[in-house]
């Protein structure tokens, strides 16, 4: 089961892009951040053509996330559980029935959080609090999940070209990633680091000052496995070349490969 996070940027601004990555790259299903549609606008029609289920949980013109699967999805879920008042559309999960096991997936884009200090990044971190608490539910309940998604998290110097150009950016700081490793210490892996250590590889690279020609990305697209899951990985990668076609994403997907 090749599963694939993405985030479009804009599925009315990408809908062509992404269609052609999906004819290509096949994946059983994808995870998008970013759709920036409401749900009756999302342009469901093309992805039904190509045999997707398509479960959104929109917002107008910012944020939103989506789930396409050629499997059958059951108990799908929209907002992420802690904040009732939370309107921002940034959590969606399901469980996906393969021929061997079934998984729960949560798509997630989680909030950038700058400038920080301020407002915005109190949202990204008490949204992190909010995500650990469901990193510890989806633990207990002991069946192979994962959580991938957009998580504008730096981790560590490796995952970007120029770190020193972070360190004042709320992606970088160092309660971000304190909390973003306290979740992953719960016992998750990390699926694309556990196969791939060395520097270099980069999910996301701006639109700016010709960050792609020069190679100056970040690493910020992540796919977090409960051990259940782990144990059902066959590959991940990163679909790199994806930044440099016409009217691309300014992030690339991540494809994890599972034996279910």
């Amino acid at each position: 089961m090749k599963i694939a996070t993405f985030n479009i940027n804009g599925i009315k601004a990408r809908h062509a892009a992404l269609l052609d990555w999906l004819d290509e790259a096949q994946p059983d299903v994808a995870l998008l951040q970013e759709i920036k549609s409401v749900d009756e606008g999302f342009p469901r029609e093309p992805f039904e053509e190509r045999g997707y289920n398509v479960e959104t949980h929109g917002q107008k013109g910012f944020n939103g996330v989506a789930i396409l699967s050629k499997l059958p999805l059951e108990d799908v879920t929209r907002g992420l559980p802690g904040d009732d008042e939370d309107e921002q559309a940034r959590w969606i999960e399901a469980t996906v029935v393969g021929e061997t096991h079934a998984l729960r997936l949560c798509g997630l884009y989680l909030p950038n959080g700058n400038p920080a200090p301020g407002p915005k990044y109190d949202y990204k971190m008490a949204w992190m609090e909010r995500l650990e608490a469901r990193a510890r539910a989806l633990l207990a309940d002991e069946m192979p999940a994962m959580m991938a998604g957009d998580y504008n998290v730096i981790p560590q110097a490796e995952d970007a070209a120029k770190p020193e150009a972070w360190t004042e950016d709320a992606l970088y700081l160092p309660q971000t990633r304190a909390a973003f490793r306290r979740i992953l210490n719960l016992g998750f892996t990390e699926a694309f680091r556990t196969r791939h250590p060395e520097p270099g590889h980069y999910s996301f690279w701006d639109y700016q000052a010709g960050a792609w020609q020069r190679n100056n990305g970040i690493r910020i697209d992540h796919i977090l496995l409960t051990p259940q899951a782990a144990d059902l990985m066959r590959d991940v990668q990163i679909d790199r070349d994806i930044r440099g076609r016409d009217k691309p994403s300014d992030h690339v997907p991540v494809w994890v490969d599972m034996a279910c």
